[in-house]
């Protein structure tokens, strides 16, 4: 295959689609590439479908290899192993908008596989391999038609930036990445920093301009080279079949979405499709059994959505725009630093905030970042949330991104570290799931944080949205059901505070969604978010002035840096014995920034005083209260700080003329000594009777 490449510069910024030379027995393989940065993708499909099942079998996997920034591996292994929560995230980031572009009815088992193969520090891969997937998948025979493309867009001073830098985005107010088509944005994942409706809006026109250059660059690049598409066959629908399902099925199924419970409209389905089985398929025939399912589907699809769209009525009876009821405890676990329980009406988070110290950050060692982490939200969903029975392990893609998406709305409100010097982590435990678990997470976060005494800017509150659209006919609807995100057309979550907004995600599963339609769903977004806020203040409005009594006190104080190595000690001897001494825990940066962390202020207070006399600088004519530590022939050594000690001649013991230290002074006495000297090779140099001296007249002039 001839190699081929095509490029384009928008505002000023060169991105490149190259394909023909790498990767060649793959289905369809694309370097895509800005800057030094290079993403090498290749989609690959299997020959034959998969029979038996009702999925879309499609993974996307992106790997990081360090060799790309001239690094190692960390680790034992010193090679690439499982894949970091940047990674799963940068997966979930390319799944979700290419997900639904396939056909219906394809069933061939697909991979994408992303590898970031040079990273110049500068430009972000996950933007440029979202295009790249695209890219490699339009060029390809995979039944793949619809292209689409990766954008971030950031603000700074007031301007917006098309895929701005690292170093960018760490001063921007603003960090959007979206994906989109030439007619329509089909996902957006957003942190910011409490932007108003309008300037996000702007932001997603902006980016949306800039898509459809890089769409089209893929047309340019199919036109040279792109292969012949696979045809996948329309589904053969069986009239007769589906007229017998409508027939036994579809009035009982309007009755039984009418009924408000998750629960009870649940079983009255299940009994329906238990009806179904035993008259249309009494032998259990495999091939019948997934057309019924598949028609029973289609069925439950058609009503609820001609029930929002005809009745504006929802299957629990709400309106379009009404919130389920909400209720919220604050501080139910006694030993936690901070807790709340956030239900919203058959979706539960148990929510908990836990305060550290700065041992208690997060390594990481990305490519484009090696660092620590200092706030951690951890999302969990465990089975019994929805009444199901399954096996618990690690957290899985969809724990990661929800946690990361809570994450970010809660980020924008935390204090400075100078005010606030504490490693934040909560964790979001989820006992009940009937929509959006994630923006329950959020305000049972906000709730928990106030409640351990963090101060946060604001109270931050999240709202899922849907949308149902046929034809004309559009609904909108405020806080969503489990049913209503699978059936409908957007999964649109919103988080903020009174102010703006601190995070957004958006998955639309149509094209044509207007820049009207999204400032709609916005502004209901705005209203169903302020209306919880107001729930929430109902039972915590503030953060608590005080914090939990089992959570540390941290204080911080700044000794010179050629004193770190004093504090520490030889092997860490110094500073263990702070430590055994007082029981609290310290913690000592390069910066010499010293980090003291205790429940007890008076262990904490000692602590300091401890670390205050080990890198005190010793000043000549200071007079000191010591200890003699060691008496000598020629005088005594006597420690006047901890880890200095200064000798005091024998002839600068006392006024009179002595014969014997030992005649005056003891070991282990503690005595006056003043500093009269310290050389150039740092030996002190100590007086007694000057002290003395200087005692008695400051004395006398008292007197």
């Amino acid at each position: 295959m001839q190699e081929e490449k095509v490029e384009v510069v928008i505002d000023g910024k060169t991105i490149s689609l190259q394909s023909g030379y790498l990767a060649k027995q793959a289905n369809g393989s694309v370097m895509v590439r800005q800057g030094d940065t290079m993403v090498l993708v290749a989609a690959t499909m299997a020959n034959q479908a998969r029979e038996g099942i009702d999925f879309f079998p499609l993974t996307v996997d992106f790997r990081e290899k360090t060799y790309a920034a001239g690094r190692f591996p960390g680790g034992y292994l010193k090679r690439e192993a499982r894949p970091s929560d940047n990674e799963t995230l940068t997966c979930r980031l390319i799944d979700r908008p290419i997900r639904p572009l396939f056909p219906k009815e394809f069933k061939n088992e697909t991979q994408v596989v992303c590898f970031i193969v040079s990273h110049d520090l500068e430009h972000q891969p996950d933007v440029i391999a979202l295009t790249g997937a695209s890219a490699a998948l339009f060029v390809s025979d995979i039944p793949f038609t619809n292209p689409i493309a990766g954008a971030r867009i950031g603000r700074i001073d007031g301007n917006l930036v098309f895929n701005p830098t690292i170093e960018e985005v760490a001063n921007s107010d603003l960090n959007l990445v979206m994906a989109g088509s030439a007619d329509a944005i089909v996902m957006v994942e957003a942190g910011a920093q409490e932007l108003n409706e309008e300037d996000m809006l702007a932001a997603l026109d902006f980016g949306h301009e800039r898509i459809k250059q890089l769409v089209a660059l893929q047309h340019q690049l199919r036109e040279k080279l792109g292969k012949e598409k696979l045809v996948v066959p329309p589904a053969e629908v069986n009239e007769e079949l589906a007229g017998k399902v409508n027939g036994i099925a579809k009035s009982k199924m309007e009755d039984a979405l009418k009924i408000p419970g998750k629960h009870e409209r649940q079983d009255a389905i299940d009994k329906i499709k238990d009806e179904l089985k035993e008259t249309l398929n009494p032998d259990g025939d495999d091939d019948l059994k997934g057309q019924i399912k598949s028609l029973f589907h289609d069925l439950e699809y058609e009503l609820v959505r001609e029930q929002i769209l005809g009745t504006k009525s929802r299957v629990d009876g709400r309106g379009l725009s009404d919130i389920r009821p909400i209720s919220c405890q604050i501080g139910p676990l006694p030993r936690t630093h901070g807790s709340a329980v956030f239900t919203r009406g058959e979706t539960q988070a148990l929510v908990t905030t836990t305060l550290g110290t700065s041992s208690d950050e997060q390594r990481i060692d990305n490519l484009d970042f090696k660092g620590t982490k200092s706030f951690l939200l951890h999302y969990n969903f465990p089975a019994f949330c929805t009444g199901e029975v399954k096996f618990i392990s690690g957290p899985g893609r969809r724990e990661i991104g929800h946690g990361m998406l809570a994450e970010r709305a809660l980020s924008t409100v935390l204090p400075s570290k100078d005010d606030f010097p504490y490693t934040i982590r909560i964790v979001s435990e989820i006992l009940e799931s009937n929509g959006s678990s994630s923006m329950a997470s959020v305000c049972g976060g906000s709730l928990s944080m106030m409640d351990a005494g963090v101060p946060i800017k604001a109270p931050v509150a999240g709202i899922a949205m849907g949308m149902i659209k046929e034809g004309d006919r559009i609904a909108i609807l405020s806080d969503i059901l489990g049913s209503e995100d699978h059936l409908g057309d957007m999964d649109f979550k919103v988080t903020g505070t009174e102010k703006g907004i601190t995070a957004l995600q958006m998955d639309i599963k149509v094209s044509g969604l207007s820049k009207e339609i999204m400032a709609s769903a916005l502004q209901q977004a705005k209203e169903g978010r302020l209306h919880i806020l107001g729930e929430m203040a109902k039972a915590l409005d503030a953060p608590r002035p005080e914090m939990s009594k089992y959570a540390p006190r941290v204080t911080t104080m700044k000794i010179p840096t050629d004193k770190i190595r004093d504090v520490i000690g030889a092997g860490g001897k110094v500073i263990r014995g702070i430590i055994e001494k007082t029981g609290v825990q310290i913690d000592i940066e390069d910066s010499g920034i010293v980090t003291i962390a205790s429940s007890d202020e008076a262990a904490s207070a000692k602590a300091q005083k401890y670390i205050s006399d080990l890198v005190q600088e010793v000043e000549v004519g200071k007079i000191y209260l010591g200890k003699v530590k060691k008496i000598m022939d020629f005088g005594a050594f006597v420690e006047i700080l901890p880890g200095t000690d200064g000798l005091v001649h024998i002839s600068q013991i006392c006024d009179r003329r002595i014969q014997k230290v030992n005649d005056e002074i003891s070991e282990g006495d503690e005595i006056v000594v003043k500093v009269i000297d310290v050389d150039r090779n740092g030996k002190v140099k100590l007086s007694r009777k000057e002290a003395m001296r200087d005692e008695a007249a400051a004395s006398q002039s008292q007197t």
